[in-house]
């Protein structure tokens, strides 16, 4: 891709956007199973499978309609699409992943069905990361509060990657989430992590929940 290399390179985390949107959760036992292998497997591993998820039926004031968006969970380490978008950024997406099918289970009137979705499965784990410049990794979960990248080893190329550091998220590259934010306009929010342009602020907190 031409626009790949250009300056300024950029990381991202991304969630759905605040607002009147249904938000879709994996089930323990599959996103465990995923923890695992982000944790302790490698690419030549053999990869997950069999997952399934569950949308949120938290409280909903009356007469307030939630609806579904195409890029409904905010799980750090499980990015999960609808299909239209994942057919369009297929051959783009495909560089550092693939997409699993995902089960999901009957949820309310008007919100689509399982086979609407899949679950975008990151491989691509890249040692990227200044860790002279970065926050340590927190203990427990390898949460970076603070990432800074090393511009020569970042993976412009491709659309998303994981850390060494970090495995259990994803890190989302400048342009890809350019073409999502084309696709998805403000149902996408888009936390910038790090950019080598230092007239762009980081988010103070890109791995803090909605």
């Amino acid at each position: 891709m031409s626009d790949a290399t250009e300056a300024p390179l950029r990381a991202y985390r991304l969630l759905p956007s605040m607002g009147d949107f249904r938000s879709l959760f994996l089930d323990t036992v599959p996103r465990q199973r995923l923890v695992g292998w982000q944790s302790h497997g490698s690419p030549e591993d053999r990869r997950p499978a069999g997952f399934s998820a569950v949308w949120d039926d938290g409280d909903v004031e009356p007469g307030v309609h939630l609806r579904a968006t195409e890029f409904p969970s905010g799980t750090p380490g499980a990015p999960v699409l609808s299909r239209r978008i994942a057919d369009l950024l297929r051959e783009e997406l495909c560089r550092a992943g693939s997409f699993e099918p995902l089960v999901i289970a009957d949820g309310p009137a008007g919100i689509p069905d399982a086979e609407s979705y899949v679950l975008y499965l990151v491989e691509s784990v890249v040692d990227c990361l200044d860790a002279r410049r970065s926050s340590k990794p927190k203990r427990l979960a390898g949460r970076i509060k603070k990432a800074v990248f090393l511009p020569e080893a970042f993976p412009a190329d491709l659309p998303a990657f994981r850390l060494p550091e970090f495995p259990t998220a994803v890190y989302w590259t400048g342009w890809a989430v350019d073409r999502l934010k084309e696709l998805l306009g403000d149902d996408l929010e888009a936390r910038l992590v790090w950019s080598e342009d230092p007239a762009l602020t980081p988010h103070p907190n890109p791995w803090g929940i909605f």
